[in-house]
């Protein structure tokens, strides 16, 4: 198991675009997704992009096939490898968009109402270049648009329309552990 240090909000590395991936299968991308894996499993995340480890490349996994203390009445997302995304909005961009509360491993503690597509189509590679397309909505979409922001230099903050609801998770959610990393 490779757990790897997840970097902070405040570190320059986090808002850089990343580099596309070039070369599928190889023994070092097959070993930056077992990291990356290792890494959101133990931090409970629900999805991790190789930026928040140090790694300038476009990959995203997410997924949450069980109860994920961090977001306990989340929908099940399927496990996924997603690689050089692109993101297509569905239907008409100006009238699809929800709030909805969201933390970040690189931002621990803290939660935000943030603005975001509720469907869309995402399309990419798994780690061998097959080609993924997917049309989702709720919280998968949701999570996806956060993976890949982080592909493109931005983090949820970023996003975020008022500020005043932003703040520590202990505070704004006493009923979720407070101990949990986000």
């Amino acid at each position: 198991m490779a757990v790897k240090n997840i970097l902070k909000m405040g570190e320059p590395s986090l808002l850089v675009k990343s580099k596309e991936v070039k070369a599928f299968g190889s023994p070092e991308l097959l070993q930056l997704l077992q990291d990356m894996k290792d890494t959101m499993a133990q931090a409970n995340g629900a999805g991790l992009a190789a930026p928040q480890i140090g790694v300038d490349l476009q990959v995203v996994i997410f997924g949450t096939d069980q109860i994920n203390p961090r977001y306990p009445d989340a929908e099940r997302v399927p496990k996924t490898v997603l690689i050089n995304p692109k993101l297509e909005i569905l239907g008409d961009p100006s009238d699809d968009l929800q709030m909805g509360w969201e933390g970040c491993l690189s931002v621990p503690g803290m939660r935000g109402l943030v603005p975001r597509h509720k469907h869309l189509r995402y399309s990419g590679f798994d780690e061998w270049g097959n080609e993924i397309s997917r049309d989702v909505s709720g919280f998968h979409a949701r999570v996806v648009q956060h993976e890949c922001d982080h592909l493109w230099g931005i983090l949820y903050p970023m996003r975020m329309t008022d500020m005043s609801q932003f703040g520590f998770v202990d505070v704004l959610f006493p009923e979720l552990d407070p101990y949990a990393e986000d």
